[in-house]
């Protein structure tokens, strides 16, 4: 069986094993990117109980959400594949020191944009064009989420790090058990005190009723007791880079932030212009009423099923890729590059024909209302159609990133959205609706994965550029290019 040990030995991979390490690594980042998804559909399904209302004042700021969440897990990545290419180049030391001073530097990065978002909390609804009656709501939703944003972000960085060092089992398990707290905790705290009746016996529950705020807290409940037992595997039990019983310093050093901006920056700009994108859509789409928001919150927590596997192959390319790309195995990045691409693309296109088959099942599932759960199958028998080059571009990211380049791809990103989807949705949402700022998605996303397709069988992505600075003694390898054959070719 391949082991991602033989990446850091310079061991001769073939193909079969090259193919059985990307799916060994796929399937553990897979299943905790479905827990993930479990627990956005049980906040989705228990919300969407209490009627339209609160389900679009949280469908009217998710994008905003999506916006301060993914700002702070895109800069974790600079220290993550810093991390990654010393593991790969058994650099073990200096792992652990990008290791601490990422602690450092990512909590005093999460606190700013924490109090940024508490600070705009109770504006932001109206800004987005909400109505009276949900703008309270959705501000109570949006400021828990956001002051939980330091212990979330802390749960990003060490799931990634786990991740880079190869350990793809406990995050995905502390994920399933992350999905499991949520429903716990969303069952006591959503609603208020009942009698359920069970097969004819019925029994009270207790209930604190306190509603959609309810399930902000719970959900932050649950991610909190994650992140903790996330960091105590990091940091006490992983090996290799564990910092339990060893000596180093915290301080922030110039050339660890510095290369980790380099790697960061690019993509937590591509993010906040993506989210900024989408917050526009979220705008455009706010005029089309009540039903409409929510519905098109409701399809997108329903889409997320599809593209999350996406996400997890792409966790595992990044990875392989930096991992390769630390041992300076080159022509290796390369072909894991290939085989993750292709393995998303096959994957999320039988997840996007499930989606076609059962769109009515999954809006039902989440909303009892009828109008918006026909509203939403619809637009998720669009979306369908663009689920494999929507693969392509998630998991093409995911080993860019690997190799360090970011810059381009997040142009691509976010020329994508701005220029395709943004002025297609304003055109046809005025003429039919929601579906059209789907069928915008939709065409956005086929010319997304395409430019990214294009980019992923050039050769610019593994430039010798994306890597500053030069290999020291400890981290050198003899390139494999000088006739190894170790590489596969």
């Amino acid at each position: 069986m391949a082991h991602i040990s033989q990446i850091q030995n310079n061991e001769e991979i073939s193909r079969r094993q090259l193919i059985e390490l990307t799916a060994k690594l796929s399937m553990p980042a897979i299943l905790a990117q479905l827990s993930s998804i479990l627990m956005q559909y049980i906040d989705a399904a228990m919300v969407g109980r209490l009627g339209a209302e609160p389900s679009a004042a949280i469908g009217l700021v998710s994008t905003s959400q999506w916006l301060f969440w993914g700002v702070c897990s895109a800069m974790t990545v600079g220290f993550t594949v810093q991390v990654a290419h010393k593991i790969g180049a058994k650099d073990y030391e200096s792992a652990r020191s990008v290791l601490r001073q990422s602690f450092v530097g990512m909590l005093i990065f999460s606190t700013i944009i924490a109090l940024i978002g508490i600070a705009i909390s109770f504006k932001l609804p109206y800004w987005l064009g909400g109505s009276e009656n949900i703008c309270h709501m959705a501000s109570v939703y949006f400021v828990i989420f956001v002051a939980a944003l330091p212990g979330l972000t802390i749960s990003f960085l060490c799931g990634g790090m786990l991740r880079c060092a190869g350990n793809m089992k406990i995050p995905s398990i502390l994920s399933l058990l992350m999905a499991l707290l949520d429903v716990c905790f969303n069952f006591f705290l959503i609603f208020p005190e009942r009698v359920i009746d069970i097969s004819g016996f019925s029994m009270s529950v207790p209930g604190a009723g306190l509603g959609i705020a309810g399930a902000a807290l719970g959900t932050v409940a649950a991610e909190l007791i994650t992140a903790s037992l996330m960091f105590y595997f990091l940091v006490v039990k992983e090996p290799g880079i564990a910092l339990k019983g060893t000596e180093g310093s915290f301080r922030l050093q110039p050339n660890v932030i510095k290369k980790a901006l380099k790697i960061s920056a690019p993509m937590t700009l591509a993010h906040a212009v993506i989210c900024g994108a989408q917050i526009v859509v979220t705008i455009i789409v706010a005029p089309l009423g009540v039903v409409a928001i929510a519905a098109n919150a409701f399809a997108v927590t329903a889409e997320s099923l599809c593209y999350m596997p996406g996400y997890g192959i792409s966790d595992a390319a990044t990875t392989l890729v930096g991992q390769s790309y630390g041992a300076n195995r080159k022509r290796l990045a390369r072909h894991f590059g290939y085989v993750a691409v292709a393995s998303g693309m096959i994957v999320m296109s039988a997840m996007g024909l499930l989606m076609w088959l059962g769109a009515d099942f999954m809006m039902e599932m989440m909303s009892p209302v009828k109008e918006i759960s026909f509203l939403g199958a619809e637009i998720l028998r669009i979306e369908a159609w663009a689920e494999p080059m929507f693969a392509a571009a998630i998991v093409s990211y995911g080993v860019f990133i690997g190799a360090g380049d970011t810059l381009v791809p997040a142009c691509m990103n976010f020329s994508s959205i701005w220029l395709v989807r943004v002025p297609t949705a304003a055109i046809l949402a005025p003429k039919i609706g929601l579906k059209g700022v789907w069928i915008a998605m939709c065409v956005e996303l086929i010319f997304r994965g395409s430019i990214f397709l294009i980019r992923l069988f050039g050769k610019s992505w593994l430039s010798e550029k994306n890597k500053k600075s030069k290999q020291t003694a400890t981290e050198a390898y003899e390139d494999n290019l000088n006739g190894s054959g170790q590489d596969l070719d």
